[in-house]
């Protein structure tokens, strides 16, 4: 793989400015931001006076602690355009979730915003090793889902040709990545393996193409998947994260040169680790909930949104700004099996150190009586024989029994078996009758 590494002069001065300097930055924008909540959104001012604080009281960072926390349930009940701090005709645009389990959240954008969100996205396409005038073939939906356009203008902000595909159509990812010959490729870690798996079936070696970067979000996914996917590309894999409630992609992302953490773009967001339970702020270095305070925003501002991403804080590295962890997985994709608690990402880590399971898989969950089971749906690998799936099956079993606790049944199959994914991919199949 090529190194990518930045420049001199590629970076912003804040990205290695002092720590001091960034702290009195956020200090600064974060006092503006608590009183433009306050001033300008009715769910604010009620939130904070009955927690009987005043955006004044904020004299240090740690004093955010005091102020009340946000999370999807207050977004839905101010839907549709309740938690704007502008008037709407102010609004350049509107985006919003699925809204699959009840209304969906809908976030606005100033024109400023969305000038914002396209340099952040920028500056995460040069972190991952992207440079003005590569080539961009943006895979993510396009609509109110948040990643397709935020790819986009970051990719022309930061002076790339922009090939907008969308998601779906796999034939014809793969076409256009032979004929377009782009540098980096924005997608769902998921659906990377698809347009994968579709290459070799029209004889393409995915090691000939063009890619040198894929830049993967929406999605948690791990190091052993990272791996998996440089080996198969010989490209540079990078993870990228973000949430439409916040701003969309481009909240954080890794540098290339590290790949050891995302770097949080600690200028325009303020990040806290919180016992999920409890509430109490933690340490840097515990793991918790992220919760996430916008610094800049006009349009929708947040005061300390509560992700449901279970990650950490660490120190920077290649840049001042403190990186947080890879994404372990969400509090509400949490499965509880029989008093074990386990994630889909840690199932994933396994299968990916059996060499002859591939990275497509599923957990289904069922109950007999008040007893519940889960059945790890996983394809073997093309090349992996037939009759091999029972003992390699038996293997899996026991490391997830060794590893996290937990029995569980384990159903390898065929490949291109499971569910395929164009987004995001359904890793939970929940049967469990209430």
């Amino acid at each position: 793989m090529q190194d990518l590494s930045p420049k001199p002069g590629d970076l912003e001065p804040i990205e290695t400015a002092s720590i001091d300097e960034l702290r009195s930055l956020q200090l600064e924008r974060l006092g503006w931001s608590l009183r433009h909540a306050y001033e300008n959104v009715p769910h604010y001012r009620r939130a904070f006076d009955e927690l009987g604080v005043h955006p004044d009281d904020c004299k240090d960072l740690s004093d955010l602690a005091r102020f009340p926390l946000t999370g999807k349930a207050e977004l839905r009940e101010n839907y549709p355009f309740g938690m704007f701090a502008v008037p709407r005709e102010q609004v350049s645009r509107v985006h919003a979730s699925s809204g699959t389990t009840g209304k969906p959240t809908v976030v606005g954008y100033t024109a400023e915003d969305i000038d914002t969100w396209a340099h952040l996205m920028a500056r995460s396409i040069r972190a991952s090793g992207g440079r003005p005038g590569d080539i961009v073939h943006v895979a993510y939906g396009y609509g109110l889902f948040t990643g397709g356009l935020g790819a986009h203008y970051g990719a022309e902000k930061l002076g790339c040709t922009v090939v907008p595909v969308s998601g779906g159509m796999t034939e014809r990812q793969v076409k256009l990545i032979v004929d377009f010959e782009p540098d980096i490729i924005m997608v769902t870690p998921s659906y990377m393996l698809n347009i994968v798996d579709e290459m070799r079936r029209q004889g393409v070696d995915p090691h000939a193409t063009s890619l040198k970067v894929g830049i993967f979000g929406a999605e948690p996914w791990t190091d052993e998947m990272r791996r998996e996917t440089e080996s198969q590309l010989d490209m540079h894999a990078v993870d990228i994260y973000g949430l439409s409630e916040v701003m969309g992609p481009g909240v954080a992302n890794e540098c290339v040169e590290t790949k050891d953490g995302l770097t949080l773009w600690e200028d325009h967001f303020y990040p806290e680790i919180l016992d999920p339970i409890t509430g109490e702020v933690l340490p840097d270095g515990e793991r918790g909930e992220l919760v996430l305070t916008s610094l800049t925003k006009q349009a929708m501002p947040v005061v300390r949104y509560r992700t449901r991403d279970l990650t950490r804080l660490l120190p920077g590295t290649a840049r001042t700004m403190r990186r947080m962890e890879k994404i372990t997985g969400r509090t509400d994709d949490m499965i509880i099996l029989r008093g074990v608690n386990l994630f889909p990402t840690q199932i994933e880590e396994l299968i990916l150190r059996t060499e002859q399971l591939s990275p497509h898989f599923q957990c289904v969950l069922t109950r007999a009586g008040r007893m519940d089971s889960m059945t790890v749906l996983v394809e073997r690998r093309a090349e992996a024989p037939l009759d091999a799936a029972t003992v390699v099956g038996a293997d899996l079993r026991t490391l997830i029994k060794n590893e996290i606790g937990v029995s569980v049944e384990v159903d390898v199959v065929d490949p291109e078996t499971v569910e395929r994914s164009v987004g995001k991919m359904r890793r939970i199949v929940d049967n469990r009758k209430d």
